[in-house]
């Protein structure tokens, strides 16, 4: 399969090897010094892409490979807000998207075990609860996309909660997300549920940016020859 990656960052790099080592070829990289190459000639030879970037170029980016009929893989946060224009501008160009906020199988069973865990625990309020995340200090968006997923997957279970808030609060309506940026930390989240009586914690400790990699790898291998709009709960089948 021939993949462009748009972004070739650590993440960018860490796909390309990944990618090389199941039989791929990586034919068009793109990065902050030659975004002009990103044209329909270059999309033209390419099956997949991957795209890693910033939230302020990404939807540009999909728009592109979309108009070329160019599938996309991305694992970029920050620009939902945009979701239903770029749905909408894929499927206007029968192409096919694919996004995650974190591919990692762990973090993908995580999310399964959070909602499972809300829905038992919804029932009793005598428990707080809260989302604390920690990642490297270049990660320019916080809360994570991985930590507004797990609020997300509270809030739909537990019905006290309407939203989320990036902050510690007193409003009993609002989940707390609390975001530490340290180090060079892959990624860390936690989901603490505490009472007078006791505390029930998850965790999920990335050791490093090889899961994140082999999963977006595998989302492009699934999505070639596709078309529509997919996540990892259609690549895991959970």
């Amino acid at each position: 399969m021939n993949i462009a990656l748009i972004g070739y960052g650590q993440m960018g790099k860490e796909i390309e090897k990944i990618a090389v080592s199941r039989g791929h070829k990586i034919v068009l990289t793109i990065d902050k010094d030659n975004l002009n190459d990103l044209t329909p000639d270059n999309l033209s030879k390419v099956d997949v892409a991957i795209e890693f970037t910033r939230p302020e170029s990404s939807v540009d980016n999909y728009k592109k490979c979309f108009t070329n009929n160019t599938p996309v893989v991305s694992g970029t946060t920050g620009w939902l807000e945009k979701l239903p224009e770029v749905i909408k501008h894929c499927e206007n160009n029968n192409s096919a998207f694919f996004y995650a906020s974190n591919f990692s199988l762990g973090v993908n069973i995580f999310f399964e075990l959070n909602k499972k865990l809300a829905q038992m625990i919804s029932p009793f309020d005598d428990y707080s609860v809260k989302i604390n995340e920690i990642h490297h200090i270049r990660k320019l968006d916080a809360p994570s996309g991985t930590a507004i997923t797990l609020a997300e997957g509270i809030i739909s279970n537990i019905n006290r909660f309407n939203t989320w808030k990036n902050s510690e609060t007193t409003n009993n309506n609002e989940l707390p997300v609390i975001s530490f940026r340290e180090g060079n930390v892959p990624g860390t989240h936690e989901i603490i549920y505490d009472s007078d009586i006791d505390t029930i914690s998850i965790k999920h400790e990335a050791k490093n940016r090889k899961g994140f990699a082999l999963g977006a790898v595998l989302a492009a291998e699934f999505l070639k020859d596709k078309k529509g709009i997919f996540g990892m709960s259609d690549l895991l089948k959970f």
